[in-house]
């Protein structure tokens, strides 16, 4: 019974990753109005995700199932606390209509477990999160430094809208969407591979067919907000942004690294959006968010499944108590900056005290 259970939590998070992940993979070719309609987007995301995990989904499935903790303590139990930990965090932000890092609540729900039985591979976990922060930045100066060449080139008159361009986005936007099957069907059969509920290929094929389904079902909001919100593209923009995010992630992939898949895109984006628009990117509203989120994503997953299994594992109340305090006091100190920037807004506007 709990086998079923795992297996149909893995499967409503694999559609909640092709919402988040996948579907932000078009967004760029979306938002440069190279596809015109959001379920031909989706569509042409749901085959290359698909092919992704198939053809070359393995390798960052091993490490999810085994190169994180041992895989030893991967019991059907423990799948199920992972997967009710990462997909809570992921269904949230999806709800918001906010791209997440699906590698990122995976592995801090796969961290949460490691803690809790003191098993984590710290060398291994070190270059994971590692290379979260050095591919988003190399993704931003590639963006950065090919965005300002290329408005060099258009300034010039060398880049002219045509046709060929809508062919090479689309194009792009399919190679970027079959990196994330590569990367990101992992985070749901993952931890189904390290308790033995199923082989690496069964995985892929299932994990890849139900990633592809969210994308088409779930994944509009996320597409809109990656496409439209950010910043305005041209085509050609669009192709750079793509082919930064398809390369980076895609060779990640090979060697077995969960890379964050949104957080390369939308850096990608930024660096584009700066080298047009200078640093006033940085102030718009929707950046600001994204970043909270990326912080805090792993960070709630940790927390979530290291305090399911002190309590159901582990029956240690009193570490579910300190847990709680921590939380409590933390959402206190932030509710307390608030009111102190509240008040010292109202002082400035209103010219007096309170």
């Amino acid at each position: 019974m709990l086998e079923y259970i795992a297996i149909a939590i893995s499967l409503f998070f694999a559609m909640n990753i092709g919402a988040s992940g996948a579907a932000a993979s078009m967004g760029v070719a979306y938002g440069a109005g190279a596809i015109t309609k959001a379920w031909q987007a989706l569509l042409i995301c749901a085959v290359g995700v698909f092919a992704g995990a198939v053809l070359g989904g393995g390798e960052v499935v091993k490490t999810i199932s085994a190169g994180i903790m041992p895989q030893e303590y991967i019991t059907v139990k423990i799948v199920i606390i992972i997967l009710i930990s990462a997909t809570s965090s992921l269904f949230l932000a999806n709800l918001l209509g906010i791209p997440l890092s699906t590698s990122e609540v995976t592995v801090g729900a796969v961290v949460g477990v490691g803690i809790a039985y003191k098993v984590l591979y710290v060398k291994s976990l070190l270059i994971i999160v590692a290379f979260w922060v050095l591919v988003p930045i190399i993704a931003f100066i590639v963006a950065l430094l090919f965005g300002k060449l290329l408005y060099k080139l258009k300034n010039r008159g060398y880049l002219k809208n045509r046709p060929i361009l809508t062919v090479l986005l689309v194009f792009a936007g399919f190679f970027e969407a079959f990196s994330a099957g590569m990367n990101n069907v992992a985070n749901a059969v993952g931890p189904l591979v390290g308790a033995g509920m199923m082989t690496v290929t069964n995985g892929i094929w299932l994990g890849g067919a139900f990633v592809a389904l969210g994308a088409m079902l779930l994944g509009k909001r996320v597409l809109e907000t990656n496409g439209k919100k950010i910043v305005r593209f041209e085509k050609a923009e669009g192709i750079l942004i793509s082919t930064t995010g398809a390369v980076l992630v895609g060779i990640s992939s090979v060697f077995g690294l969960p890379v964050p898949l949104t957080q390369v895109t939308s850096s990608s984006i930024i660096g584009v959006g700066m080298a047009k628009n200078g640093k006033q990117i940085f102030h718009k509203h929707i950046v600001k968010k994204i970043i909270r989120i990326w912080i805090v994503s792993p960070i709630f997953s940790l927390a979530i499944s290291y305090g399911l299994v002190q309590l159901f594992m582990e029956k240690d109340l009193y570490a579910i108590v300190l847990m709680g305090s921590i939380i409590v006091g933390t959402l206190g100190a932030i509710s307390l900056v608030r009111t102190v920037r509240e008040e010292e807004r109202a002082i400035y506007d209103a010219g007096e005290g309170i």
